[in-house]
């Protein structure tokens, strides 16, 4: 398959694709810009400053409105993106930030970090809970990328870019804590690095390569790639979500991180895909 550009370069470092079901909209975020972009109009996207260099993901809150990981920390705004609380903050190293991450089935909101100069094990994975209290949920990592739940909620899979792997934990609702992991795919052979991810309603992972300009599908239980998308034109391509009233398009983010001024001018787009399997509503932040 071949993904589509679908908007002009609308972000210098696109990641964190979320459909925001309430508003019938794609939000991307414009990562070391701290920006987030509103796609309901893809000729002229609106931008919203959620006042932070970074803005590492957004997620709906069942109540409304989003919550928002930033450089440092977690903040609640509303649905248009207006401060409405700020969270803890769980960084206060000036060479890590926030970088990536989801909600559980519980409507716990985790988030990863990254060092800015991508020291090894230098980062974790945090857990917010529903009342906003924050704690580490996964220590060592480098770059802590994509993480999504099992239909059922009973694992989670993992992505530390370096380790070139997809990982699976065995995982505790109740508690929201993680344990035994391994190895679901290792990814060495492709080209790029395993960045964004997300689930279909299948259960398969749809995995965004960096440096590979593609998206493929893993098996959920083999690992085994089972479908490849092509993204024209932009080589990195870094994460990945299903969209539209139906949850049937995927919709793809790309940068121009490290790239030549003059190199690949649709990098920063954002590109779609129909593959034939539809998405699934991701869980919301319970608080």
């Amino acid at each position: 398959m071949k993904a589509e550009q679908l908007t002009a370069p609308v972000t210098w470092h696109g990641e964190g694709p979320c459909w925001d079901a309430a508003g019938e909209r794609m939000l991307v975020v414009d990562m070391l810009a701290g920006s987030v972009v509103d796609l309901s109009t893809l000729t002229s996207p609106a931008r919203y400053s959620v006042g932070s260099p970074v803005a590492a993901v957004v997620r709906p809150r069942a109540s409304g409105g989003f919550i928002v990981a930033t450089e440092h920390g977690f903040s609640l705004f509303d649905a248009g993106f207006r401060p409405a609380r700020q969270l803890a903050a769980v960084l206060d190293d000036p060479g890590i930030r926030l970088n990536e991450g989801g909600c559980d089935p519980a409507g716990r909101f985790f988030c990863g970090s990254m060092a800015y100069d991508e020291t090894p094990r230098a980062a974790a994975l945090y857990r917010v809970e529903p009342d906003g209290t924050a704690s580490v949920a996964v220590e060592g990592a480098t770059i802590s990328n994509g993480l999504q739940w099992s239909l059922d909620g009973t694992r989670a899979y993992y992505i530390d870019t370096p380790t070139h792997r997809v990982d699976v934990f065995d995982y505790s609702v109740a508690d929201g804590t993680f344990s035994e992991r391994r190895t679901l795919a290792d990814v060495s052979d492709f080209e790029g690095a395993p960045d964004g991810m997300t689930i279909d309603a299948e259960g398969g992972l749809w995995v965004a390569f960096w440096g590979g300009g593609a998206v493929r599908r893993l098996d959920p239980v083999s690992g085994e790639v089972t479908a490849e998308v092509s993204v024209p034109g932009a080589t990195n391509t870094s994460a990945a979500a299903f969209g539209g009233a139906s949850l049937d398009t995927l919709y793809i983010t790309t940068s121009r991180q490290h790239l030549a001024e003059d190199a690949e001018p649709a990098a920063g787009a954002v590109f779609a895909v129909q593959p034939g399997v539809r998405g699934v509503a991701l869980p919301a932040f319970a608080g």
